[in-house]
């Protein structure tokens, strides 16, 4: 299979305009992926489906996360004068970063036996810009993902045939995947309560009065 800067520059070169970046991964499975600008995410999706040295036509998974706001620290060195002399000295510079979610895909191809390929897609923001282009028209299985994804972080999938909550139910408010989600105490309103969230129940209702 083709490096993933093989294909990186093969998507330069056939979506005009697009913007990839090739995202390091310092884990031991050493997996990089590239980020997709949102765009182009539907061409890109079609072209690594479609072009014959990838045929990338099985998306296996469709996950989610959620990157708060956070500061950067980067170590720089500049020369400074020193009791008169100039010295390199070092540096560190603190950036703040807006938080932003990630819908990051898995891509195989089944005809070519090869991948996997991860590709992300990422959100302006977490709060009103939260919009990606949805891929399920180009790979169907990313549908119930996709929702999945949508019900826990609060991703809008522009596109999607079928956008709605699959685990949680029809009007709740929250998107209990977002690492600052708080769980709430009013658990008489949890569909169908059990075990620990029934003891919870009883911990909120005052004890009866004693005869």
């Amino acid at each position: 299979m083709e490096t993933l800067e093989q294909i990186k520059a093969s998507l330069e070169t056939s979506v005009p305009g697009v913007k990839l970046e090739i995202i390091p991964n310092e884990s031991p499975s050493g997996q990089r992926s590239l980020l997709v600008d949102n765009a182009h995410g539907v061409a890109v999706a079609k072209f690594l489906r479609d072009d014959p040295q990838l045929r990338l036509d099985y998306c296996s998974n469709v996950t989610g996360v959620d990157w708060l706001d956070t500061v950067l620290k980067e170590k720089v060195k500049a020369k400074q004068l020193v009791e008169g002399v100039e010295k390199e000295v070092e540096q560190q510079i603190e950036t703040k970063r807006a938080g932003y979610l990630e819908a990051v895909y898995h891509l195989y191809s089944m005809a070519l036996k090869h991948g996997p390929v991860i590709i992300r897609l990422r959100t302006e923001n977490r709060s009103d810009k939260n919009h990606l282009p949805s891929l399920t028209p180009v790979w169907r299985g990313a549908e119930f993902q996709e929702r999945e994804i949508f019900d826990l972080y609060g991703v809008i999938f522009d596109g999607h045939p079928d956008l709605r909550r699959i685990l949680m139910w029809d009007g709740y408010v929250d998107h209990p995947m977002r690492k600052d989600y708080v769980e709430p105490d009013d658990y008489d309103y949890e569909p169908t309560p059990h075990d620990e969230v029934l003891e919870k129940v009883k911990q909120r209702q005052p004890a009866e009065a004693k005869p």
